[in-house]
């Protein structure tokens, strides 16, 4: 836990900060109930289909609604956009029919024309509007063969193939419903200039600032009970604590896991969240390259770093030691019988001894920050101490969120071993899909940034796509995590239990399993 000394300097440094960001004149524009959170990096992009990160998706999800979506509080599939849907028997036909009278932002209407409009300009490489991407998650709609609209209010998706994650993927930003208007005006730039249906509409985006929304008053939904939210960048955790405890916001996401308690203990000031979600934290070694296209070099790190010590100390508590690429709040998926690795350091060295891998020299890139990234560089560090124990010299080399994401999801060059990475999912199928097939290599289009590939673990991942039993399903999901277990392609670290901290001022804030933040309930005293 923090001193007291150390909580006056952090709040001193926020208040030192101000000036010199310029928020005093920012903050004078802001209206004195606008509910002020603060997040953990710059956004990428305001654009659902762009985006691929937790920290822009709490945004995302504000602005825009989906087909469906995931339910308050749990990963069931709710109506959203569309009020029903039938799905045929042979699985290969969806047909939703949508909500009446809904409109963008903008003013245009949303209908099923809209809608398909949307999803052409993902998937459709023909479409005049592709080009506004590039749209790195359409892997989740890639089984959509066409799309008919019989009438405005009626949107029928025919599928390739029978594809079970369908409607757990329309649930995801990827399927949030952008007006073609303002693609259309503002092509590439439409990330800038987000136009959707939610129950807040954009405001403002000053870089590195603030995202400001404004309630929809008009929201299908209901109007939301704040009328303005502010959307902070803090990357660095310790400003991010300071600026909580000195009130510069109302609430933060990923606290930082030596201050938990801190703020556990201060109940009059503060209220702190937690829940648990499909979360996985991961360092990716590069399959393609000395020393790990051995699959003893990769054991061997599995075996060579504490991971609990990482967890229990680094983490305080706040996630679990991972044992694969599937976690265990995806209980009808998860294998029970694979277990993490253990540390030992022995059977570490022998593994890289055998493997004549001893002394070998790596580098490590690593992010300053991110969501879901939890405490990246003292991860890093520790990880590169356990590594130098059994002999592996690891150069780490550091890199701000958003320039980190664009050098690793190009794919780890030949002079780069290993790279840390998150993911937070509402499907067993997302994760090892877009991360661990042979065609999900970043050539391809996909996240395989490691290049790893195990026909096996191909063939496994496509038949559980095309499964709708989900006890089928989840019997393809632990083997998966069994053969990805012993080959070892990252290493495995932890479970995050997801977490926030918001004053007592802020009344019906809650946390989803998704790791999004649904904020048209939320009330500011």
């Amino acid at each position: 836990m923090l001193s007291t000394r150390r909580i006056k300097v952090l709040i001193r440094s926020a208040l030192l900060l101000c000036p010199l960001l310029g928020l005093p004149q920012a903050q004078a524009a802001t209206p004195a109930d606008a509910l002020l959170i603060g997040q953990v990096a710059e956004p990428q992009s305001l654009d659902p289909q762009v985006a691929t990160a937790a920290n822009d998706s709490r945004i995302l999800v504000n602005m825009y609604d989906g087909l469906v979506r995931n339910g308050e509080g749990k990963l069931d599939i709710e109506p959203a956009l569309a009020t029903r849907w039938e799905i045929s028997p042979d699985g290969l036909t969806y047909r939703f029919h949508l909500r009446d009278n809904v409109r963008f932002h903008d003013g245009t209407p949303f209908n099923a024309e809209a809608a398909k409009f949307t999803f052409d300009r993902m998937i459709d490489e023909k479409n005049p509007w592709h080009d506004t991407g590039p749209f790195p998650l359409s892997f989740f709609f890639s089984s959509i063969q066409s799309i008919d609209t019989p009438d405005e209010q009626t949107l029928v998706f025919h599928l390739k193939e029978p594809f079970a994650p369908f409607l757990s993927n329309l649930a995801t930003p990827t399927g949030l419903i952008v007006s073609p208007s303002a693609v259309k005006k503002y092509g590439k730039d439409f990330g800038r200039h987000p136009v959707g249906t939610g129950a807040f509409q954009f405001g403002e985006w000053r870089a590195n600032q603030r995202v400001v929304v404004t309630a929809n008053a008009s929201y299908w939904d209901g109007k939301p009970a704040v009328n303005t939210v502010v959307f902070r960048p803090i990357t660095d955790g310790n400003t991010r604590v300071a600026e909580m405890l000195s009130g510069g916001i109302d609430a933060m996401v990923e606290v930082p896991p030596d201050t938990v308690k801190l703020f556990a203990e201060k109940r009059k000031r503060f209220r702190l969240y937690e829940t648990t979600g499909p979360h996985v934290w991961y360092v990716m070694l590069n399959a393609q390259v000395p020393p790990f296209n051995d699959v003893r070099v990769r054991q061997a790190v599995n075996y060579a770093v504490n991971k609990q010590s990482l967890v229990d100390n680094i983490l305080q508590g706040s996630a679990d030691v991972a044992d694969g690429p599937i976690p265990a709040a995806f209980s009808w998926a998860a294998n029970p019988d694979v277990k993490a690795y253990p540390y030992d350091p022995q059977k570490a060295r022998e593994l890289l001894k055998a493997a004549g891998a001893e002394g070998a020299t790596l580098t490590f890139y690593v992010t300053e920050g991110g969501s879901g990234m939890l405490d990246p560089v003292p991860m890093a560090t520790a990880i590169q101490a356990d590594l130098k124990a059994v002999g592996l010299n690891v150069k780490i080399e550091t890199y701000e969120w958003n320039t980190y994401l664009s050098k690793v999801n190009a794919g780890l060059t030949p002079q780069t071993h290993m790279a840390e990475m998150a993911w937070m999912t509402n499907d067993p199928d997302t994760l090892p899909f877009l991360t661990l097939r042979t065609e999900a290599w970043p050539k391809k289009g996909g996240f395989n940034s490691g290049y790893y590939s195990n026909p096996q673990v191909d063939a496994l991942l496509e038949k559980a796509r095309l499964t709708t039993d989900n006890a089928e399903r989840g019997q393809l999901y632990r083997q998966v995590q069994q053969i990805v277990h012993n080959d070892a392609p990252w290493l495995f670290v932890a479970n995050w239990k997801q977490n926030a901290v918001t004053s007592t001022r802020i009344n019906h804030f809650s946390l989803q399993p998704n790791f999004n933040l649904l904020l048209n309930r939320v009330t500011k005293q």
